[in-house]
């Protein structure tokens, strides 16, 4: 039966809304019914071609997330919700979530950013509480998509010992110089990781060791600095580790980002994000070593409801370069909740525990993604 509307629809504004992971946002709720849809960006012509795209009635915005204005934008647009997915995160303050605050606009982003996401609810707390409307860091595949498949394999259970996620990216799937920037910004540098019962340091994308998928090849997989690595310990009461890697296609990169790291550590090379741009053009070049296939595993650990040993494992694998679609899934879920007025409680909020594993299956099914749990 069609939907019926017992409300308005929500103005959503999709900030960076024709990026790599925006526009997968706005091609998944430009029609959906409860939603009335914004592209923003500062580039005008590829935010109209991105709305004529969807053949709904999505509007562009031009936009910018530094405009000191931008509270009374977006409240003179009566914008009602904004997914942030203008990143890098890991170099930003909160000047957009205060916006919306000040706008009594809800707020979702796709950060990845350790301590833009660990610090979000105690820093932006007090002024959504107020405005009465909900914030939420990291709706991502981290914390949002990796904590819901913890809560699922772990129901019922007395302790948890250990976490173990890794990402896969496929070699061709399409890739943002934003995201590969938030990524090499932390390759060399010292990361926290709570690794035999306490806080250890190691460093990021160095020393990578193999890992096996029951539907990839191969790979090594390197130490990355996420939300989990911090979240997870508290959240979880973890006895004994929390670790989170990724493992690149090829080997060849893999081992380019190591040395990276390596360079980075030994003072010779102090801001690999700045090379972004330049290697995401010359990535293409190793495609012929790589497919268009990705994936994700989550392992877990500890005492089960019986207090007996468990050890399980989810994975999920995502052929024909669907793999970006992942940590798109998040905000999509969350800003349809809210369009039917059935989201979080006002206040900031990480995305750890929000959605459960059976809120994204229906998205995997669209993908034709396929999981497997041993």
């Amino acid at each position: 039966m069609p939907q019926t509307l017992t409300h308005p629809p929500l103005n959503v504004l999709v900030l960076g809304g024709y990026g790599n992971f925006g526009t997968r946002i706005v091609q998944a709720l430009a029609n959906d019914p409860g939603i009335q849809l914004l592209i923003g960006g500062r580039n005008e012509a590829r935010s109209k071609a991105l709305a004529q795209q969807t053949g709904s009635a999505a509007q562009a915005m031009v936009i910018d997330a530094t405009d000191a204005n931008l509270a009374a934008r977006l409240k003179a647009a009566k914008v009602g919700l904004v997914i942030h997915t203008a990143g890098p995160f890991q170099a930003q303050g909160y000047t957009v979530a205060e916006a919306c605050a000040d706008a009594s606009a809800h707020y979702i982003d796709l950060a990845d950013g350790r301590r833009f996401v660990c610090d979000f609810p105690a820093a932006m707390q007090a002024r959504f509480a107020a405005a009465h409307r909900c914030a939420v860091s990291g709706a991502s595949t981290v914390p949002a998509l990796s904590s819901a498949v913890v809560d699922h394999l772990t129901q019922g259970w007395q302790a948890i010992h250990s976490i173990y996620v890794c990402i896969a990216p496929a070699q061709t799937a399409p890739r943002g110089v934003a995201t590969l920037a938030s990524v090499l910004s932390y390759c060399g540098t010292p990361v926290d990781i709570w690794r035999e019962g306490r806080w250890q340091q190691a460093l990021g994308w160095a020393d990578p060791v193999p890992v096996r998928f029951p539907r990839m090849q191969p790979r090594r997989a390197a130490l990355c600095d996420i939300p989990d690595l911090e979240l997870f310990p508290v959240h979880y009461q973890v006895k004994e580790a929390v670790v989170f890697r990724a493992a690149l296609e090829v080997p060849l990169s893999q081992t380019a980002f190591a040395w990276l790291a390596a360079l980075r550590h030994w003072g010779l090379l102090p801001r690999p994000q700045a090379l972004a741009p330049w290697l995401l053009r010359g990535a293409p070049l190793f495609d012929r070593w790589g497919s268009a296939l990705g994936g994700m595993y989550v392992q877990v650990a500890g005492l089960d409801a019986q207090g007996q040993h468990a050890d399980t494992r989810w994975d999920i694998a995502a052929d024909h370069d669907h793999g970006p679609q992942i940590p798109c899934m998040a905000a999509i879920l969350l800003a349809r909740r809210l369009a039917c007025g059935d989201g979080p409680a006002p206040g900031a909020h990480t995305a750890t525990g929000l959605l459960a594993l059976d809120d994204f299956t229906p998205e995997f099914a669209r993908w034709g993604m396929v999981t497997d749990t041993d």
